[in-house]
Order: structure tokens, then sequence, then C-alpha cells
């Protein structure tokens, strides 16, 4: 795994350098080429600041990633999901159900909003966590 992790990251340090943007389109992998570019560290442009004060699942964050997914593709509304889905808390002390979700849309500040749905187990976390976002986008898009 190690190797693929390395991989990843010179793949987006290629991107980033060529300021050429990458997107996927997986079958018999299911999109783990997708999650693995995305796991790299700067995949979402996300400043090492700002994760240095306020950790990995704040709204803020949440915020950095949307509008960095915007600008780095040619989409014109852009979704990110940071959260513990668990099942532990995470490194930060963030308890599991912790979520923070964001849509960034071009010429617009990020919408920010932060969930906490306790813990009713790892895929209901991400299930909950991936219909707010979608209701978002949803509701972003219906008074557009």
């Amino acid at each position: 795994m190690t190797d693929l992790v390395a991989l990843a990251r010179r793949a987006l340090q290629l991107a980033g350098e060529k300021n050429l943007s990458l997107i996927t389109a997986e079958s018999c992998t299911a999109g783990k080429l997708s999650a693995l570019l995305s796991e790299a560290p700067g995949a979402a442009g996300v400043p090492e600041q700002l994760l240095a004060e306020q950790g990995a699942v704040c709204p803020a964050v949440a915020a950095a990633m949307a509008e960095g997914a915007l600008a780095h593709s040619s989409a014109d509304l852009a979704v990110s999901i940071t959260g513990v889905a668990g099942p532990d808390p995470d490194e930060d002390g963030n308890p599991v159900g912790r979520v923070c979700i964001a849509l960034a849309r071009r010429g617009m500040t990020a919408q920010q909003r932060e969930y906490n749905y306790g813990d009713p187990g790892r895929e209901a976390v991400q299930a909950r966590a991936m219909a707010d976002a979608l209701n978002l986008l949803i509701a972003t898009m219906e008074t557009a």
C-alpha cells in the first residue's frame, strides 16, 4: 500500500505543477483509485496551517476542501465532507458522528454546515453525511 500512496502523491504533485486536474472513472476498482488520490496529503488544497490550527474536522476545513475542489476543476459546484465515521474518535478528539459539510459555488463564499449524528455506526454516519450533502447541493441548485 505504501507504494500506492507514494504513486498517488507523485501524481498529485505533477498535476499541481502542471496545473492539470484529475478525474477517475472506475469499474473493477470501485472508486478506490479516487479514494487513494484524495487521501494523499494536500490533495484538496487545504492549507497546512489551517489543519494544524483547527484539525481536519471543522467547518473551515470543509469550506477549504470544497473551494479547493472547485478551483482545481471546471465544475460549477463542489461539495465536501469531512468527519469521523467511526468506529473510534479521531486523533484530535472529535467524536464519532461529527461531520462538517461545505458547498462551494463559483463566485460565492462556501456554505458550511456542521452535524453531530452521535454513534449510530460507521455506515449510518456515512449515509447521513451523504444525504445531508446531497440535500445541501439540491437546495443550492434549486435556488440558482
